[in-house]
């Protein structure tokens, strides 16, 4: 086994995750090639947050295996751990991770078994379908002429190294924390994600530094429920008061390492914005006023049938400081469309609060049920056409508030990264993308300075 691919699904933790993969299959003398190129093996990080990621998921899978029909396929990530009777069918086509912490001991054993056949004959990447999956603690060893389903409960050497690097594009993702015991009523990730963990503030810092040196300018903090780092749960009514600023702690750490340029958080929750983590931002020019927090519904009423840690008033209450404390800061979000028994007026609140927030992105969700959940029980269901319509209002919204948030910044001296070299664009501290006018073409990685346009669209860089 000498080449591997990653195709990855979902979020910021999945792709921080799908880079550990690649370097611990690295670590082993592998290469790295795109799943066009009949790869020896290709691992698959799946997501299962909405049914139309289970379906991509499903969809990439039976691709891969089609284009590469002699490749090892592993199917791993939220979909076979959360969502197993979704993947029925696809057992002979590739090998189902259904236990995260069987991932690494998976591979281990792929690899393992590669030099053992290698040793034995020469057929590349044919002799692996016939490989013995072997875990240490199984009495024999399972032969495996079609690839099978890994269903040992063997937990050794099941941590993914630590990132060196993070291939592929500017900005960094750094992942701190893990897990979620919340159980608002649509979501899964509890059911998948369900062990709550914490890096060790050294292990963070030790990281976020090499990943400075390997040439990052840019590292964002993400983690499944990212305000809970440092805590045994993410309820918190449950938290000590005194241990609730161990993410400022951390933030203004990680602000201090030399030639780290620009520091992003990834996901919070209103309640996770306190004075403490505005002073912190306040305190570093590379700390971003950017802060997505998920609102999913402006509707008080259709929070509580959430079951999400705020109401509509708390919600408020964090813009409005947000607002007070940080220069004009850009607050992204999500929102969810479509909640069982959202009412016209429910939906009018969720249109009120996006106005009042002057939301720099939404991020549009139409429900999606999700088995073993509580919302799947919920009445009454919304029609389908229903929420079209409600969610195609809300993009025409998004794009208004969208303009409208860049518009301010008109003329404005601001800061960008470069992220394609070729079409010369990147992101602002407040994450909107422009593109440079200049003659000088800018390598990717490149900080620049300019002045944005009248129309808000690109950066006239200070010569």
């Amino acid at each position: 086994m000498r080449t591997f691919a990653i195709k990855t699904l979902g979020c910021k933790v999945n792709q921080y995750e799908s880079q550990q993969v690649r370097e611990l299959l690295e670590s082993h003398g592998l290469e790295q090639t795109s799943a066009e190129t009949a790869p020896d093996l290709v691992v698959i990080n799946t997501c299962c947050v909405t049914h139309v990621a289970s379906a991509k998921s499903r969809q990439l899978t039976r691709k891969t295996k089609k284009t590469n029909p002699h490749s090892v396929v592993v199917v791993a990530g939220c979909l076979p751990a959360g969502q197993t009777e979704e993947l029925k069918g696809l057992e002979k086509q590739a090998i189902i991770v259904e236990q995260k912490d069987l991932l690494v001991q998976t591979l281990k054993s792929l690899l393992a078994n590669s030099t053992e056949a290698s040793n034995r004959t020469t057929t590349g990447s044919r002799t692996l379908k016939s490989a013995k999956i072997k875990h240490k603690n199984d009495s024999k060893n399972a032969e495996t002429p079609t690839p099978n389903k890994s269903t040992s409960h063997e937990t050794n050497d099941s941590e993914l190294p630590d990132l060196k690097s993070y291939k592929g594009q500017t900005r960094a993702f750094l992942k701190i924390q893990d897990g979620c015991d919340g159980f608002c009523t649509y979501c899964i990730i509890p059911k998948i994600r369900n062990k709550i963990s914490s890096k060790p503030s050294e292990t963070i810092l030790q990281e976020a530094r090499d990943l400075v040196y390997a040439g990052h300018k840019e590292i964002v903090l993400t983690g499944i429920f990212l305000g809970a780092y440092g805590q045994e749960t993410v309820r918190r009514r449950k938290w000590e008061k005194e241990s609730t600023g161990k993410l400022p702690e951390l933030l203004d750490k990680i602000a201090q390492i030399q030639g780290l340029e620009r520091l992003r958080l990834s996901s919070l929750e209103p309640g996770d914005v306190t004075e403490e983590l505005l002073e912190v931002m306040c305190k570093h020019d590379n700390i971003t006023h950017h802060l997505h927090l998920p609102l999913q519904s402006g509707s008080g009423r259709v929070l509580k049938r959430m079951c999400r840690q705020y109401n509509e008033k708390e919600f408020i209450a964090a813009i409005d400081l947000l607002c007070d404390r940080l220069d004009r800061p850009a607050i992204t979000t999500d929102i969810i469309v479509g909640f069982p028994g959202e009412t016209d007026s429910d939906f009018q609140a969720t249109l009120n609060m996006a106005e009042y927030a002057r939301f720099a992105k939404i991020h549009v969700f139409s429900f999606s049920e999700r088995q073993n959940t509580p919302a799947v029980k919920m009445r009454p269901k919304i029609a389908s056409d229903k929420i079209k319509y409600r969610s195609q209002e809300l993009r025409e919204l998004d794009s208004k508030l969208q303009l409208q948030f860049r518009q301010q910044f008109a003329g404005t001296e601001m800061r960008m990264i470069v992220e394609n070299a070729q079409k010369q664009t990147g992101r602002t501290d407040r994450y909107f993308e422009v593109q440079i006018k200049d003659n000088r073409k800018y390598e990717t990685g490149e900080l620049v300075t300019g002045f944005l346009s009248k129309d808000a669209q690109s950066l006239q860089v200070i010569a």
